[in-house]
């Protein structure tokens, strides 16, 4: 049974940092491209970053770039998320994501969501 599960939202100023977490088991991780989406109140859930699966290559939307960054430590079947010059705008449940594909929509597997805040 594959799991996802996330970590390492909260609360936090706007310019702040947070480094999100995801650990994955019952998959074969470096076989699986990983990435983040996240999904804000009354609004759809949109793509944040994705990561290939030896990390050469790497997706982000628009309005992240620059600001986050996405990684994958193989050995320990965790993708992170490392977020800063927060915006409000950036409050959301974000959630990991993994697939065989390296791609930005229907992805295999979903975690739970870990909340971000972030305060003006």
């Amino acid at each position: 049974q594959v799991q996802l599960v996330e970590s390492g939202g909260g609360l936090v100023q706007a310019g702040g940092s947070l480094r999100l977490s995801c650990a994955a088991s019952g998959l074969m991780f470096s076989n699986y491209a990983m990435g983040w989406f996240r999904q804000a109140n009354g609004k759809e859930r949109e793509f944040v970053a994705a990561i290939s699966y030896a990390a050469g290559i790497q997706y982000y939307t628009d309005s992240v770039k620059g600001r986050f960054t996405i990684s994958r430590d193989n050995e320990k079947n965790t993708v992170y998320l490392q977020m800063n010059s927060l915006k409000p705008e950036d409050t959301a449940v974000y959630y990991c994501t993994a697939d065989r594909l390296l791609r930005t929509t229907n992805m295999d597997y979903w975690g739970k969501g870990t909340l971000v805040t972030v305060s003006t």
